[in-house]
């Protein structure tokens, strides 16, 4: 029985019935980042020594009669999300030496659930990336083919869970950060609605857009992992206060008159022609499940990506600046002023990813920018959430492909950030409109590659989102690429 390559949901079977222990699942996974890290680039930190104690006291907790839901789980968190006593860096030569003294709402909910915390995840530095090759710790490689991007900003979780170096990860997503390299590295990623999870203690990059979630190796997987992360917290102005149900409950539920909505838009042209075969042959197997499948139209996608560049690079440029040398982070040695300290340090302190963003936030709020661009970017967000809320008046959930390509080749897009950006480009209106999301595997392109499709549904509605990503899970099959890698 090879450990590392069960889901969440066999794993807890597995240990509660006592045919595993504990210190033996840990230690496979430790086993199998040791066997493969080096190569694939999935961690920054890799906390052997906590996670050995942790399992041991878990395995007390268990053994005593306590109840943990994801009790013994080996996992990871991207290294935006704050762990107390741990190593978080973003990334980023600015914080390559930052150990928090805090938990996040996240890392505290995951380690009261008895999940184990393997490590630190590697990104885009700051989450000012599409495929993890702007890292100052190096770029992440697709478990897939090592000559291929994992996706961004959150390849390294992608990658983590693919290649079984966690049983699940769990990241943000600030226009499709967790889907996009779910999509790529044939796993599933899921961006709850924001404000259903606290961002408390999450570095923050694009603060209204921006939202943690999970990356599993299943649909069951996500919804236990939801239902652990999920919940109002006073800490976070944003967190919703509703209660939020068992998403586990909606698995098993029949999808049979559930209206899917397929955007006109989004099967144009720049799409792959394998992803879009792909993309009916979804269809195909929801309608045979009763599902009702009809057109929709989205006029304002065009501007979408657009609107969210200019947003984010805003509210990027206000929250990093922060790291000057004097408040937090990286600080420059041998200056003769002040202004030389700022200019040093983030010169120093910063990747040209993150330096292109800043300028451009900044260039954005300009006395000559600020009614052409910015202004212009919110009326453009506001336009794309309408088109989705009057989509939503006819149909249950929005059905597309997660990404329009598969997974193109490192350095390939290096020198068109335009192309770049286009792969967010069925991701990034659940951001803007602060919907949920999901991607699940979809087969494979003519080269072996995964393609993904994605499901958006209504605010709050995650119920219904797993339901049918569950159903058609069920239905299709997916073969990984686990005999070939690991």
């Amino acid at each position: 029985m090879e450990l590392t390559r069960l889901t969440v949901s066999e794993t807890l079977k597995k240990i509660k019935g006592k045919e595993i222990g504990i210190a033996e699942l840990v230690s496979a996974y430790l086993d199998q980042i040791e066997n493969l890290n080096k190569t694939i680039g999935a961690y920054i930190t890799v906390c052997r020594e906590d996670c050995e104690k942790r399992a041991e006291d878990i395995q007390n907790k268990l053994d005593t009669g306590e109840n943990l839901p994801l009790a013994g789980i080996p996992a990871a968190l991207a290294d935006n999300i704050v762990t107390r006593g741990v190593l978080t860096t973003c990334a980023s030569k600015m914080l390559h030496n930052f150990i928090p003294p805090y938990d996040s709402t996240v890392s505290e909910k995951l380690r009261n659930s008895g999940a184990v915390l393997l490590g630190k995840l590697n990104m885009d530095e700051f989450s000012a990336g599409n495929s993890n090759e702007n890292s100052y710790y190096g770029p992440v490689k697709n478990p897939w083919d090592f000559e291929r991007v994992p996706g961004g900003s959150n390849g390294g979780a992608a990658a983590a869970v693919a290649a079984n170096m966690a049983c699940f990860a769990v990241g943000s997503d600030a226009c499709g950060s967790l889907r996009q390299p779910a999509s790529f590295c044939g796993v599933v990623g899921l961006k709850p609605t924001y404000g259903l999870v606290s961002r408390y203690g999450l570095i923050a990059f694009a603060s209204s857009f921006e939202q943690i979630g999970p990356i599993t190796r299943s649909v069951e997987d996500a919804a236990v992992v939801l239902n652990a992360i999920a919940g109002h917290d006073p800490k976070d102005s944003v967190s919703a206060k509703s209660r939020h149900p068992d998403y586990t409950v909606f698995l098993n539920n029949d999808i049979k008159g559930i209206r899917m909505g397929l955007p006109k838009e989004y099967i144009g042209t720049g799409i792959q022609a394998d992803v879009r075969q792909r993309l009916f042959e979804a269809l195909k197997v929801f309608e045979s499940m009763g599902a009702v499948v009809e057109e929709v139209s989205f006029p304002m996608t065009e501007y979408a990506v657009s609107a969210y560049y200019i947003l984010s690079s805003v509210e990027a440029a206000s929250n990093l600046g922060r790291y000057d040398g004097i408040r937090y982070g990286y600080r420059a040695e041998h200056y003769p002023d002040a202004g030389d300290l700022y200019k040093k340090t983030r010169s120093e302190g910063f990747g040209f990813g993150v330096k292109r963003t800043i300028m451009l936030g900044t260039y954005f709020t300009g006395r000559d920018c600020y009614d052409s661009f910015y202004k212009k970017a919110l009326k453009a967000r506001r336009l794309v959430t309408e088109d989705f809320e009057k989509a939503f008046d006819k149909v249950d959930i929005i059905v597309c492909p997660t990404v329009p390509v598969t997974a193109f080749r490192a350095g390939e897009k290096a020198d068109d950030p335009i192309g770049m950006h286009m792969s967010y480009v069925y991701t990034v209106a659940a951001n803007i409109a602060g919907f949920c999301a999901i991607s699940v595997p979809n087969g494979t392109d003519s080269k072996g590659l995964p393609t993904g499709l994605q499901l958006i549904g209504k605010p709050f509605d995650e119920g219904t989102l797993l339901k049918a990503a569950h159903a058609f899970e069920k239905n299709t099959r997916f073969d990984k690429p686990f005999d070939v890698i690991c």
